[in-house]
């Protein structure tokens, strides 16, 4: 009998190893790698045409198919991360850091899915029935058609789901689930991938939509194999500061839908509850606006969005200032301060930056650009820009601003919330301004003169 060769795994990051060791020699971390059975070889001797499969049937591009029906949640914001609603037979892996709400949330969605005539099971492998019931009746939802078993054998859960044929069936968590003919632990990549694969493929087999709860690991990814988020439809992100009420459900795979689609709750005594007019609870009190307090016109997937960008400079007591960035990439902060000090002489040296993302929202974008630069400027300076006016521009290495895309509905946005005034690239074409006083500027080096004058070193 041929002898079975093992592997090794880690079970943070899925690199493969020889044999095993305390640490992870590819992303550091300590006790993760993990004894992996091999797959099964087929019988010895026999070679793949020797069994030959069915033949599949092939189309072309000219075929035709129906449009994809959508089963609507009654959460619009729910509904617009996931493309416009949830699709039968698709996958979605949702993933977010302990304690963000993800249970919550996905307890109200299928509350919402049954009241509205679907069929919805609730599997947990983490909670027992009496916890899950408790907080359906803290959330008002104990009168709701909801199935619910607590559960962790693979096996087990697509038996009962096989028989009781639901429309949506929610799994909390993945990294629970075990399977048993893997010869691994709960949570081990071999079992995470093993679960994932068998749920997705039921999921497409019997038209069941199948929600995947994931952990998260330190670094903020998804826990287990990063095949997994290949293998699902739909893989959403929930993100949020403890210490904010805000919680942004963020698309980054959409098969149905676009992709870096964003929802915006607020978390409440009562659950989650969904927000409608993001822009107006992310921007602070304007009346009398403080330095280093600037408004970025931002676009979140389809959606504009207005957000408080806040910088704060003090002098330093060390030899190496402090760069302290929260919702924005520091990589880009010490870019933009290297501009300022080359093209501008706008010097930070001796100086502790601080710059803030208000609400607790994550900005990605290039165009948040010269609104940092205008918030590191105005606290540098202490001045203040008027508190109807809204920033927004990418910055190149040369200092010059280049055009963005959608400046239409950021202005738009601006100007349904009460700002006349905004300061953008000059090389952005614009069909329509929507009556606001837009001032194009050509680099960063017009941009300081124009709002702060001589600058004083």
């Amino acid at each position: 009998m041929a002898k079975t060769t093992l592997a090794y795994t880690c079970s943070n990051c899925g690199a493969s190893h020889k044999k095993w060791a305390g640490r992870c020699e590819t992303c550091g971390e300590w006790n993760s790698i993990q004894e992996e059975a091999p797959l099964a070889a087929g019988p010895k001797g026999k070679t793949l045409g020797a069994n030959k499969g069915r033949k599949i049937p092939l189309g072309d591009l000219s075929t035709v198919d129906a449009p994809l029906p959508r089963g609507l949640s009654g959460i619009q914001e729910l509904d617009r991360v996931l493309g416009g609603g949830l699709v039968p037979s698709s996958a979605i892996l949702v993933g977010g850091d302990p304690g963000i709400g993800k249970s919550t949330l996905l307890l109200q969605a299928a509350a919402s899915f049954a009241r509205n005539g679907q069929k919805a099971i609730y599997i947990s492998g983490e909670e027992a029935s009496s916890q899950i019931r408790m907080r359906a009746q803290r959330l008002e939802l104990a009168d709701a058609p909801v199935k619910l078993a607590t559960e962790t054998n693979l096996r087990d859960i697509l038996t009962t789901l096989e028989d009781e044929r639901p429309d949506i069936a929610i799994i909390d968590s993945i990294q629970t689930m075990w399977s048993d003919h893997v010869d691994s632990a709960p949570g081990s990549v071999s079992q995470v991938r093993a679960t994932a694969h068998e749920l997705t493929t039921f999921a497409k087999r019997r038209g069941v939509s199948v929600i995947l709860v994931g952990h998260v690991t330190k670094e903020g990814q998804i826990a287990g194999p990063r095949v997994v988020e290949h293998m699902v439809d739909t893989v959403l992100y929930f993100e949020g500061e403890r210490g904010h009420q805000f919680r942004i459900l963020r698309a980054v795979k959409n098969r149905y839908g676009p992709a870096d689609e964003i929802g915006v709750f607020e978390m409440t005594g009562m659950g989650l509850q969904q927000v409608t007019n993001p822009s107006a609870l992310f921007l602070g009190e304007r009346d009398n606006p403080a330095a280093g307090s600037i408004v970025f016109a931002g676009i979140e997937g389809s959606r504009p969005l207005l957000v408080e960008i806040q910088a704060l400079v003090a002098q330093s007591s060390l030899a190496t200032p402090r760069r302290a960035v929260v919702g924005w990439d520091s990589a880009r902060l010490s870019m933009i301060l290297a501009v300022l000090e080359s093209r501008c002489g706008i010097s930070f040296a001796g100086l502790d930056v601080y710059l803030n993302i208000a609400g607790g929202l994550r900005i990605s974008e290039p165009a948040a650009d010269l609104a940092v630069a205008a918030a590191l400027i105005s606290a540098r300076q202490d001045r203040a820009l008027p508190k109807d006016t809204v920033v927004f521009g990418e910055i190149s290495l040369s200092g010059a601003l280049r055009p963005i895309s959608q400046a239409e509905n950021r202005l738009k946005e601006a100007t349904k919330l009460g700002f006349s005034n905004a300061y953008a690239p000059s090389r952005m074409k614009l069909a329509s301004e929507s009556g606001m006083n837009v001032q194009k500027i050509e680099d960063i080096a017009q941009f300081v003169e124009n709002c702060f004058g001589t600058i004083e070193q």
